[in-house]
């Protein structure tokens, strides 16, 4: 009886190992490298727009697979790598498939940015694909019917982060030439206002004074008794300057 019991128990052990052992394993929840301390929520699907709606649909990705599971396996992609921490994040919206990808410099985000350029310049996909480099973040917008709306989705996304980089700035020098580019218009506008401004006070004030200098000059003259060079004698007012006659 004891030996019956035992070949039962090994054969139901095998069974279980053999069915663990065959069994697909579930792959592991993506972990963000960065989530917000109140609510566990990775930050970088705070980012979406909308992204209380968004959140349930949402996908994070740190590699190429499970992007491509969430979005296709699209062109773009094969410029995408995920090396350095890079994440990436995508959710639908009426105005097409929104992916944000993350990086953690600004010489990744800028090497990223030539090779999706590039990319995009040779095939820009049908529908095309719009595209732009918003921070450390390569915001793509996919099957977007209306090319509008889908440019106002990219202007809801926003970076928040200082971009600090560890080398030299390789944008001082169009930093620089932005910033007195700028200072010179400003200075340049400001300077016309001021000579109109100037100008058309002058302008305003010498009216008013001009006014009330030929009001005071009537008001005296009107004041004044006539004068008459006739010495007494009767002459024709034809000047109107000598006083009317007193009749009896």
């Amino acid at each position: 009886m004891r030996l019956l019991r035992s070949l039962f128990f090994l054969i139901a052990l095998f069974g279980l190992t053999l069915s663990a052992a065959t069994q697909t394993p579930v792959p592991a929840q993506v972990q963000s490298g960065e989530v917000s301390e109140i609510d566990g929520i990775p930050v970088l699907i705070k980012h979406l727009p909308e992204w209380e709606k968004a959140n349930s649909q949402a996908v994070l990705a740190k590699d190429v697979q499970t992007l491509k599971a969430a979005i296709g396996d699209r062109a773009i992609l094969a410029s995408l790598d995920f090396s350095g921490g890079t994440e990436a994040v995508t959710a639908p919206y009426e105005a097409g498939r929104l992916l944000i990808v993350e990086y953690m410099t600004p010489q990744f985000a800028t090497d990223a940015d030539a090779k999706f350029s590039a990319n995009l310049a040779t095939d820009p996909g049908s529908p095309p694909i719009v595209y732009r480099r918003i921070g450390n973040y390569s915001v793509f917008v996919f099957d977007a019917p209306d090319q509008v709306a889908a440019t106002a989705l990219l202007e809801q996304v926003k970076y928040e982060k200082s971009v600090q980089w560890l080398g030299e700035d390789p944008f001082l020098l169009q930093k620089f030439e932005r910033y007195f580019a700028l200072t010179a218009r400003d200075f340049a506008v400001a300077t016309v206002v001021s000579i109109l401004s100037g100008l058309g006070l002058a302008i305003a004030v010498g009216v008013v004074v001009g006014f009330l200098f030929f009001w005071y000059r009537e008001r005296a003259r009107a004041a004044q008794v006539a004068f008459s060079d006739a010495g007494g004698l009767t002459r024709l007012n034809l000047d109107g300057l000598s006083e009317p006659l007193q009749r009896d």
